[in-house]
């Protein structure tokens, strides 16, 4: 059905032996929607991404895709589903257009589908001036943009996305967001992980925050700051003045500073001392996301 979710998922658990690395999750993703699953190293994103591909087994739970259990899906659901991984993965030894020919035949795509694909595609991501250059003579950016041209290749319903624009530099990622927001028109669904906030807060309809497993919140960038961290943010540089420490407003110690997180601005702003150093600055989804999943360093 239309309205149905492409990815439903309900009391979804996955075991490495003893190892619990997702634990009893809900959620949906919708059709037509950009939902981002956000989390520190080791949260249990890529896990649960692993699931939705196939690529790892439900230990307990339900998990379906298209109304499909994952276990059960067949050759054709999957051909619905297109895969931006974390690393590029492109093949060096052949030309742009070559590789997103390989990969469509991969599809089980007809000669006559791969020649009308190939070209719009690389157009779709700015590429078309390279169909002819070598893996090896793109930049970054381009490696990046051509995986993404790489995975609609099928034009594949579902999308998703592993950190799609880590290491590139502001107008690369500026350039891929305006591609992901066209898809998302033309109907396609995202399923996006990434490390930066401002990524999702741009891109996301609706966030899943998960840790250890476990979801702790969810709701759009709107919701989940004025949810967790108001609307403003106060960083008041410490030492504190007099009259600051009472623990009268919402609060976090980060160490050399107290951020104050305020609703409405002159709250705060009548009661600081004219001594205060202080930076004030609208809340954002970076705040949500340190104050949910804290602020220590996560090696793995």
């Amino acid at each position: 059905m239309a309205d149905s979710p492409i990815i439903a998922a309900r009391a979804l658990i996955k075991r490495y032996g003893k190892l619990e690395a997702v634990k009893g999750i809900d959620f949906a993703v919708e059709r037509a929607r950009c939902i981002g699953l956000l989390g520190p190293n080791g949260a249990g994103k890529t896990t649960t991404m692993r699931m939705v591909m196939g690529l790892a087994t439900v230990s307990a739970g339900e998990l379906t895709v298209f109304g499909v259990p994952v276990q059960k899906m067949d050759r054709q659901t999957k051909a619905k589903i297109g895969l931006v991984p974390q690393e590029n993965s492109l093949d060096p030894d052949i030309t742009v257009s070559e590789n997103l020919a390989v990969y469509g035949r991969y599809y089980g795509l007809s000669a006559a589908v791969i020649a009308e694909q190939v070209p719009r595609l690389l157009a779709f991501m700015q590429l078309q001036g390279r169909a002819s250059a070598r893996v090896i003579q793109l930049s970054g950016g381009m490696k990046r943009r051509l995986v993404i041209a790489r995975a609609l290749i099928g034009d594949p319903e579902l999308l998703i996305l592993d950190e799609p624009t880590t290491g590139l530099d502001p107008q690369a990622r500026v350039m891929i967001w305006k591609q992901l927001m066209e898809l998302k028109k033309q109907g396609k669904t995202l399923l996006l992980t990434t490390h930066y906030m401002d990524e999702a807060q741009r891109l996301c309809d609706r966030i899943i925050v998960i840790d250890h497993g476990e979801i702790l919140d969810e709701g759009t960038p709107g919701q989940l700051i004025a949810r967790h961290v108001k609307g403003h943010v106060f960083e008041v540089q410490k030492p504190l003045p007099n009259g600051m420490a009472d623990g009268s407003w919402d609060q976090e110690d980060i160490g050399d500073a107290i951020l104050y997180y305020v609703q409405s601005p002159p709250d705060i702003l009548n009661e600081l001392p004219d001594d205060a150093v202080y930076l004030h600055r609208p809340a954002n989804l970076e705040d949500v996301f340190l104050r949910l999943t804290g602020r220590k360093l996560r090696e793995t």
